[in-house]
């Protein structure tokens, strides 16, 4: 059994990120949000375009207003009106100025602005209360960003502000990674569908529903493979297929000690390497991750669908729904993000907040409970959940967002006592 630090450690080890040769492709720029850029942008275009007003005012030679006050206003007759989108015709000379609006070019001559707040208008002339500051309220060409520079780095995920950098670019096309494919199947002669009626002794195969959304949350593709009974046969078939043509494997159950659990024997016997067969957590203990270094011997017909010569990783998830959900957010979700090929970033990111109630452990396992990050005060504050914390228990796990990480030999953290969470992305 692995300590939870080693286990992240040796799976993000294993994880190659995708290649920009062999895993981008082109998108439409309205298409690349949440995507992962492949390569660096430049553009040829300078940022601002052209000196122009960050404010509504007039546009003069700070000579002739450097030493304006109410007492004594510098007089300038106005030679022209320019709005944004104008481009001005005058030049401005000496005692003249031109009505600017923000975002408008700056006509040649001029080099500030004098904010509309500081100045008195009387028909063609205007009056400079306050003399500028040199430049004042003048946005310079380029001063944002240099024409041919780096305007992105590749490795980053596209929100709204990059959509919105690379549209003021005219960067209509974009290089992208490639989505990771995730398959997923769960394992039990027990589970049914949520579409079948229950039967004594059979449970909803919640799991796979609850992988394909944190999957689809994390930016990858799932590829959904159904229940496979407790049939060492079927099992090897679906996980040899999985093998063949996904990034990341995930199966939830058969990884314990059970007469029936399956997972660990088969893969060993498809040349499978284990890294990790248990984790030192609570929830989550039985936990295997393996590669497949020679996947292409295992289902020689699957290989035309292969997506990536990177070696796939395997995660034999726990069967109990809660430890799915956990595992996935510890372990699954950094390896997801750095082969998805962020640069950084992907490892999971912790906070010390104060806890509002007593939180318990046995000391034994690093532990890991529910609940729901508050602000406070302005300071925030983990509630746990109410109800049982047992790993089947997945009703009070809805509307959580944050995990409650006990480590080691802590066995009590009293409320109002610092405490170490992990927070989620379903909240």
């Amino acid at each position: 059994m692995v300590s939870v630090s080693d286990a992240q450690a040796i799976i993000l080890n294993l994880v190659q990120p995708l290649d920009y040769q062999r895993d981008a492709e082109v998108v439409d720029l309205l298409a690349a949000n949440s995507r992962i850029l492949a390569t660096p942008v430049t553009s040829p275009l300078d940022f601002p375009h052209w000196d122009n007003s960050a404010m509504d005012g007039y546009a003069v030679r700070y000579e002739d207003v450097q030493h304006s006050s109410m007492e004594q206003p510098a007089v300038l007759e106005i030679v022209e009106d320019i709005p944004a989108g104008y481009q001005p015709k005058s030049r401005i000379q000496s005692g003249e100025a031109a009505r600017i609006f923000t975002g408008a070019v700056i006509p040649a001559g001029a080099d500030t602005i004098v904010i509309q707040e500081r100045t008195r208008r009387e028909e063609n002339c205007v009056f400079i209360l306050a003399a500028p500051q040199p430049r004042e309220f003048v946005r310079h060409k380029a001063s944002f960003y240099q024409a041919g520079t780096q305007l992105l780095p590749a490795g980053i995920k596209l929100n709204a502000s990059e959509i919105a950098v690379l549209a003021a670019a005219q960067c209509p096309q974009l290089n992208v990674y490639r989505r990771p494919r995730v398959a997923i199947f769960s394992t039990g002669d027990e589970l049914v569908t949520v579409d079948q009626p229950l039967q004594s002794g059979q449970i909803v195969d919640s799991n796979q529903y609850a992988l394909a959304a944190l999957v689809k949350e994390s930016g990858a593709e799932p590829i959904l493979l159904g229940i496979v009974k407790d049939d060492p046969v079927a099992l090897e078939r679906v996980i040899a297929h999985a093998v063949a043509i996904a990034d990341i494997v995930l199966s939830s159950g058969g990884v314990s000690v059970g007469d029936y659990d399956y997972v660990d024997k088969i893969i060993e016997s498809l040349k499978a390497e284990i890294h990790i067969r248990s984790v030192e957590m609570r929830p989550g203990k039985p936990l295997t991750v393996a590669t497949f270094p020679n996947r292409d011997a295992i289902n020689p017909t699957d290989a035309i669908n292969r997506v990536s010569t990177n070696f796939p990783l395997y995660f034999g998830l726990p069967g109990n729904p809660a430890a799915v959900l956990v595992t996935f957010w510890r372990f699954v979700l950094p390896a997801i993000n750095k082969l998805s090929g962020i640069t950084e970033g992907w490892e999971p990111v912790f906070l010390k907040v104060r806890s509002h109630d007593e939180l318990r452990s046995d000391g034994k396992r690093e532990t890991y409970l529910w609940g729901k990050l508050h602000l406070i005060d302005g300071v925030y504050e983990f509630h746990k959940a109410g109800g049982s914390h047992s790993s089947g228990n997945l009703i009070n796990l809805a509307q959580t967002n944050a995990l409650a990480v006990l480590p080691v030999g802590k066995t009590l953290i009293s409320p109002q006592e610092e405490v170490q969470v992990l927070q989620l992305s379903n909240g």
